[in-house]
């Protein structure tokens, strides 16, 4: 089933979609389990649907319905809403889920669709949205089973997480006892029609932003620059202290990950094309290097296309399980395993974000999140995870991934490696203090700079430092150069230098 169907049901069966794909609503005529069939009469006709694998089935609220057709929600005479699609002259059932019965078909405002409008004020304890529609002010309610797309949670809370403030959205509105009530709402960004078009050239870079590592103190937008918290570009030492202890503790392993003299100590890659681009140039650096521990094994596990969301659930059966099973086979080609990965580098972004600052540099962070977690799963001996953000994206002639959004992306890593500093259970790296979620983070070399402007550092990226194919993909030149950067941080950073670097 299509991304958008999937939206569309967990939305309410939100709104119509375009073409042959329809949303109706009926009543249970007939169930057979057995057969994975329901009969539905909607108006005055029946219809008998087949449940196959592409078919959602959720609950009113847009939840997962895990019972299926043995649900009490479909019992014979009680209210459906199916969504269907013609195909090769047959009617596919592609969602199905209980519809309310206070809500007739007719229930909604007539005609009523998506509306666009800026949120003003969210109260979520009064249950009301305050929405700036067309340079005026409604104040709407909100329900405990009011909908945000993409966000399948038990409570409107926790699906309101990310919906802040000054944000636009597109949300529909009903009528129910005489009162106006936001049945589902999504960030304008998340809507097909809107999203960016990656051949129109993006707007041009904003030209004060100032790398987070010579922000210091200073803020954007209201929040403070530096790689860690107070405006800092050094880790906490409580943090320094365990990074340390960790990185003592990185040895050789045989491919079944137990200590050996002649094991492997693996340092991978994890990310997109940027990523893999930047993974060929640390490659370069390493053959140049002569002072490389010779028991470190690097493997390039970035691909291109696998942006942060498409990686982000290894069990997806899509691009998820595509991306962790070549990364599989990249340790085999390598004659190295799961088992003996202990670092690993993650520098990821996705492609067209549109929803603006703070909303997509939270995104990201959620996904970075999801990521990281994976790791501990997979790779069991995994101890540090060293994470960076973009590259300068001012010289892109493309909308994949331009500024301020390159940018941007750094804040998605401070938050995440504050969080974990702050003792995010979510984060947990010490067992001692229960499940271990994710392994220990860190900023890895800082790659941002403002284009030809040097940092602090004297850092600076040209325009020849980029394909002239979108100017957002590294030349030649900028793999070096960003290689380089990578490798004088696993020289010289007190939490690599210990295992990464030749004994003498």
């Amino acid at each position: 089933m299509s991304r958008l169907a999937r939206c569309l049901v967990a939305l309410l069966l939100f709104a119509r979609s375009a073409s042959a794909q329809e949303i109706q609503r009926g009543t249970v005529k007939a169930i057979d389990v057995e057969k994975k069939t329901i009969t539905v009469t909607v108006g005055d006709k029946e219809h008998t649907l087949s449940i196959t694998d592409q078919t959602q089935i959720r609950t009113a609220s847009g939840g997962e319905l895990k019972e299926g057709l043995k649900a009490p929600a479909f019992t014979v005479g009680n209210p459906v809403s199916v969504l269907t699609r013609e195909r090769n002259g047959m009617t596919v059932l592609l969602g199905l889920r209980p519809a309310e019965r206070n809500a007739p078909g007719a229930g909604q405002n007539p005609g009523a669709g998506l509306v666009r409008g800026r949120i003003k004020k969210i109260d979520l304890d009064n249950l009301k949205l305050t929405l700036t529609i067309d340079g005026k002010d409604r104040e709407l309610n909100l329900t405990e089973t009011t909908q945000v797309l993409g966000i399948n949670a038990a409570t409107l809370k926790e699906r309101m997480k990310d919906v802040r403030e000054g944000l636009d959205v597109h949300f529909r509105e009903i009528q129910r006892d005489g009162k106006s009530i936001v049945e589902g709402l999504r960030l304008a960004s998340s809507v097909p029609g809107d999203r960016a078009d990656p051949n129109r050239n993006p707007p041009p870079p904003p030209a004060d932003l100032r790398p987070l590592t010579d922000l210091g103190k200073g803020e954007y937008h209201g929040n403070q620059g530096g790689l860690y918290p107070q405006g800092s570009n050094s880790r906490p030492q409580g943090h320094e202290d365990v990074g340390l202890r960790l990185a003592g503790q990185i040895q050789p392993l045989d491919r079944k990950g137990q200590p050996s003299s002649d094991g492997r100590i693996v340092l991978m890659s994890v990310g997109m094309s940027n990523t893999s681009q930047a993974s060929t140039g640390f490659r370069r650096a390493l053959r140049g290097a002569s002072e490389i521990n010779p028991r470190v094994t690097f493997v390039d596990g970035a691909q291109g296309g696998m942006t942060a969301s498409a990686i982000q659930d290894p069990e997806d059966q899509r691009t998820g399980i595509r991306y962790w099973n070549t990364v599989d086979e990249r340790l085999r080609t390598e004659g190295v395993s799961r088992e003996q990965v202990q670092v690993i580098w993650i520098k990821q972004a996705d492609a067209g974000p549109t929803s603006g600052f703070p909303a997509y540099a939270r995104t990201l962070e959620g996904e970075l999140q999801k990521i990281v977690q994976i790791l501990p799963k997979r790779f069991p001996n995994v101890k540090l995870c060293y994470l960076s953000s973009r590259t300068y994206g001012g010289y892109a002639t493309t909308r994949l991934n331009p500024e301020p959004y390159a940018f941007e992306s750094g804040f998605s890593v401070k938050w995440l490696i504050e969080r974990q500093i702050q003792g995010d259970r979510e984060l947990n790296f010490d067992k001692s203090k229960g499940e271990v979620r994710a392994p220990w983070l860190s900023w890895g070399a800082y790659l941002w700079t403002n284009g030809n402007q040097p940092r602090a550092d004297s850092v600076r990226f040209e325009k020849s430092d980029f394909t002239d194919n979108d100017g957002t993909h590294q030349s030649s030149s900028g793999q070096d150069k960003v290689g380089g950067l990578l490798l004088d941080f696993f020289q010289k950073d007190s939490t690599t230098r210990p295992w990464f670097v030749k004994a003498k």
